[in-house]
C-alpha cells in the first residue's frame, strides 16, 4: 500500500493507536500531520516518522475542545501541504461514570469524543472531495455493547454516536467519492485505561483478566489497530464505506 504524495491527518497522534498509525503511514510514504496535546510525545513520534522515509511530518499542537484549534489543524495542513487525502479521527478519552453521576460526564464525553470529530471532518470535507479521499474514525466496541467491568456510560454513548456519524457521513459523501469507515477496537494495550483513572495495579489486573478470558486469550496491540486503519484508508478498500470494523479478539461475543 503506497501513500506517496498523500496527506494524512491523525488526531491523538502522540501515543497509542494514533502514534502507531502515524508511523505506519510514514512507512508507506505518506505526508503525515500529527495532532495532539502532548508536544513531547508528538516530537518523539515525528522523529520515528521521519526516520521511515525521510519525510518530515507536520506537528500541530491542539486542544480539540477549542474550536479555533480545530480550525488551525485544517489551515496549517493546507498551508504546508495544500491538500488532505485521509483524516483519521482517533483522539478520545475514556470517561467513567453512570447515570447517577451527573450530566457533566455526558457533556465531557460528547465534547471530547464526538464534537471535535464532527467539526474537524466538516472543515476537511471540501479538501477530501477534491482528493476523493476518505475518513477513518477510531471508535470502540463500547459503542456497540456496554462495558461489563465498570460503569462507562458516557463513553459508550459517545462511541455509539461516532458509529452513527460514520454511517450517516458515508451516505452523505459517497456520491462525491469520499469514503467513511470506522475501526472499533476492544481492549487494547495503550494508556487508555490509566487516562480513564485506573491505577497501574488496577490496569495490570484488568489486562491479566482480559488475557485469560478473551476468546483469543490476548489483548490487541496498537499496531494491529493501525494496520486496519491503513487498510481502510488505502485504495485496496476502495469499495468499502459506512462499515464498522471490529478488532477485539472476540470480546463482542462474550
Amino acid at each position: 500500500m503506497d501513500f506517496c504524495n498523500k496527506v494524512v491527518v491523525i488526531t491523538g497522534a502522540s501515543s497509542g493507536i494514533g502514534a502507531s498509525a502515524a508511523i505506519l503511514f510514514a512507512n508507506q510514504s505518506a505526508k503525515v500531520v500529527l495532532v495532539g496535546r502532548n508536544e513531547t510525545g508528538l516530537n518523539e513520534v515525528a522523529t520515528k516518522c521521519e526516520q521511515a522515509k525521510g519525510q518530515k511530518p507536520l506537528i500541530i499542537k491542539a486542544e480539540l475542545s477549542i474550536d479555533e484549534d480545530v480550525k488551525k489543524i485544517i489551515d496549517n495542513t493546507i498551508e504546508v501541504f495544500g491538500r488532505i487525502d485521509v483524516l483519521v479521527n482517533n483522539a478520545g478519552v475514556g470517561i467513567r461514570g453512570g447515570i447517577r453521576d451527573g450530566v457533566e460526564l455526558y457533556d465531557r464525553a460528547m465534547n471530547t469524543n464526538m464534537r471535535p470529530a464532527y467539526l474537524l471532518t466538516s472543515l476537511a470535507v471540501p479538501y477530501l472531495i477534491n482528493s476523493k479521499g476518505n475518513v477513518v474514525n477510531v471508535s470502540s466496541v463500547a459503542g456497540m455493547r456496554p462495558i461489563r467491568d465498570v460503569d462507562f456510560l458516557p463513553y459508550c454513548i459517545s462511541k455509539a454516536a461516532l458509529d452513527q456519524f460514520t454511517r450517516c457521513l458515508a451516505m452523505e459523501l459517497g456520491p462525491q467519492g469520499v469514503r467513511v469507515n470506522s475501526v472499533n477496537p476492544g481492549g487494547t494495550k495503550t494508556a487508555f485505561v490509566e487516562n480513564a483513572g485506573f491505577s497501574k495495579a488496577q490496569m495490570e489486573e484488568l489486562y491479566d483478566a482480559r488475557d485469560k478470558t478473551l476468546p483469543l486469550r490476548k489483548m490487541t496491540q496498537s499496531d494491529e489497530v493501525a494496520d486496519l486503519i491503513l487498510y481502510l484508508a488505502s485504495d485496496r478498500a476502495r469499495s468499502i464505506t459506512g462499515s464498522i470494523y471490529v478488532i477485539d479478539n472476540g470480546e463482542m461475543w462474550m
